[in-house]
This record gives structure tokens, sequence and C-alpha cells, in this order.
């Protein structure tokens, strides 16, 4: 994968919470690591720094973690 590559991550739903959304495009091994990534401001949102887990995503959205970039869409 390349630097700028974004991953398309379908959803069931209209939302997901980021710190599932982490979870869900395996950018996490579990809940404890979203939080702390999370919580040290490590994972962007739309190119700006979320500190909230529990931030609503939706689809067209993107979130960016150790220069990875995945973007949500409809579908999954």
């Amino acid at each position: 994968m390349s630097a700028n590559e974004i991953i398309d991550i379908p959803i069931r739903d209209d939302m997901i919470r980021l710190g599932q959304l982490l979870k869900l495009a395996s950018l996490v091994e579990d809940g404890v690591e979203a939080t702390e990534l999370i919580k040290n401001g490590l994972v962007k949102v739309n190119g700006e720094i979320d500190d909230r887990r529990g931030r609503q995503l939706h689809p067209g959205d993107t979130v960016t973690v150790n220069g990875e970039t995945v973007r949500i869409t409809t579908g999954g």
C-alpha cells in the first residue's frame, strides 16, 4: 500500500463510531488500543485530530492512523 492510498471501508448503517471503525478497519487490535491512540491525539478524522472515541462518522468521512487512511462507504 502506498502512503497516499485510501482504503474504502463499507458499513451497514448510516453511522459508525470512531472506536468501532478503528477495529473494523483493522487499524487497532482492540478497544484499549483504540482508546490510547485517540486519547494521545494520533487519530485524524477528515484531516483533523479528534480525541472523541464516540465520534460519529458517516460515509465519506476519512480516518488516518499511523499513515494509513480509510474512507467510510455504504453497503457493508
